[in-house]
């Protein structure tokens, strides 16, 4: 099994609403080909760097998955007949993939990330401790100043 990545260019004018069963048909067409997706990253809506369909702004998503090629190949012709994509593109990361080395990272991470969120929780309701009363240090005056000099 291979490692892909795909960033595709959605139209900008389509609410987010409409955009998730894109997501979810790209999804479903990863599961029914026997591919895993490791991350999907919606970067928002950004300026092209040139027109596309005579649009100036395109809604970024980006894929990380593993599959085979039947699998990037029925991505594309779903990219190529959907009006809602305006680009997309394809990269072979790496060829040879241990698909469970990538799931028990990917475990691992989101367990740091549960982690450290519950600690982060945690400090946000743990009662304010009452400050111990330091005493100031000694004042540097003027006399004490000048004879560092």
């Amino acid at each position: 099994m291979r490692r892909y990545e795909t960033t595709v260019i959605i139209d900008p004018d389509i609410p987010p609403e409409n955009r998730a069963p894109l997501l979810e048909k790209i999804n479903e067409i990863i599961s029914q080909k026997d591919g895993f997706l490791v991350k999907l990253n919606e970067w928002g809506t950004q300026k092209l760097a040139y027109e596309i369909s005579k649009k100036t702004r395109g809604h970024y998503v980006h894929l990380d998955f593993c599959g085979t090629g039947l699998l990037v190949s029925e991505m594309e012709r779903f990219f190529r007949i959907d009006d809602r994509v305006l680009k997309f593109m394809t990269i072979l990361l790496e060829k040879n993939v241990d698909i469970e080395k990538i799931k028990a990272k990917i475990a691992e991470l989101e367990a740091e990330a549960a982690s450290s969120a519950q600690m982060n929780k945690s400090e946000k309701t743990d009662p304010i401790s009452e400050e111990n009363e330091t005493e100031p240090e000694d004042a540097i005056t003027e006399n004490d100043s000048s004879e560092k000099e």
